[in-house]
């Protein structure tokens, strides 16, 4: 049963982090990675989405909640620590974008909502 739920868990993410790509993508982002996962051994957070306009490098956490106000607190100090670390191994595996400005940004899909709502630099490590 546990893993049921986790399959489904799994494939809503899936379905939320295609409908924020497309938001971004409609918003002149480009997507350079999708659930980017340095080796387990590293024991680093995964990056959702990775996208960037211009020379703008945005690390994008997506949170599928009921609210706003919940996803965006479902992204702990924790999480966002671990997705820095991961952002800071995204950039030693892809030293193309070492020295572009960068910030950390929320795509938050609301239960009741169509579309999703993007939060840019939505914290600072």
């Amino acid at each position: 049963m546990a893993n049921a739920k986790r399959v489904a868990a799994e494939g809503r993410g899936r379905v939320a982090e295609a409908r924020a790509a497309w938001l971004l993508r409609l918003k002149g982002y480009s997507i350079v990675a999708r659930r980017f996962r340095p080796a387990r051994s590293f024991g680093l957070g995964e990056i959702d989405l990775v996208a960037r306009r211009g020379r703008m490098l945005a690390f994008v956490e997506v949170k599928a909640r009921a609210t706003d106000a919940e996803a965006l607190l479902a992204i702990t100090a924790q999480q966002q620590h671990r997705i820095l670390r991961a952002a800071e191994h995204f950039l030693k595996v892809r030293p193309v974008y070492t020295g572009w400005p960068m910030r950390f940004d929320a795509v938050i899909l609301e239960q009741d909502r169509f579309w999703p709502r993007h939060f840019p630099d939505a914290w600072r490590p």
